[in-house]
């Protein structure tokens, strides 16, 4: 029960506020890098249950192996400055939450259905394709490849062509 507590508290100041830091604040490469480092993990996870039909056995999205295991890893280490993002976008009352080891579970499940949500199935063989170029890469490297394709997508949405990105708080390309 004080789990539930939590989190409903957790959500309840971060939704708000978020919605309203959204409009004055922005987070940079490097903090958006650290955000997508921490949900990783479960995105490759769900991203391979979802393909799963799609997706030959030994394909690199479906397998549980070092891949998701090098991402576990670089997601521990990039929790920090990610809490120090959320609250940044949020109210540094919600920083005393988020030290909880409930915190980042709760959000990634919150976060990842989202994205993961967007993918077609028609997809899934690309996806696994990128994965695969891409796992070579540390880490680091992949969330920065994210990014700046996010930074990239929205700064196109914002010279009016039709991309579909989600309205992220990214600040624009070159700031730090």
């Amino acid at each position: 029960m004080k789990r539930l507590g939590l989190a409903l508290a957790l959500i309840g100041l971060a939704v708000p506020e978020a919605a309203m830091a959204q409009q004055r604040a922005c987070i940079t490469a490097p903090e958006a890098e650290a955000m997508t480092l921490v949900a990783m993990p479960d995105i490759l996870r769900e991203t391979g249950r979802v393909c799963a039909a799609r997706l030959p056995a030994n394909s690199l999205i479906r397998g549980n192996g070092t891949l998701i295991a090098k991402y576990e890893t670089a997601a521990e280490q990039a929790w920090p400055a990610a809490r120090a993002a959320i609250v940044k976008l949020s109210d540094p009352t919600v920083d005393t939450l988020l030290q909880s080891d409930f915190a980042r579970p709760l959000l990634t499940s919150l976060l990842v259905p989202f994205i993961v949500g967007r993918i077609g199935l028609e997809d899934c063989g690309v996806i696994d394709r990128l994965a695969t170029q891409l796992a070579p890469l540390p880490p680091r490297n992949m969330a920065s490849v994210v990014v700046t394709a996010l930074q990239y997508l929205k700064s196109e949405k914002a010279r009016g062509r039709q991309v579909a990105v989600p309205d992220l708080p990214l600040c624009p390309i070159g700031t730090r």
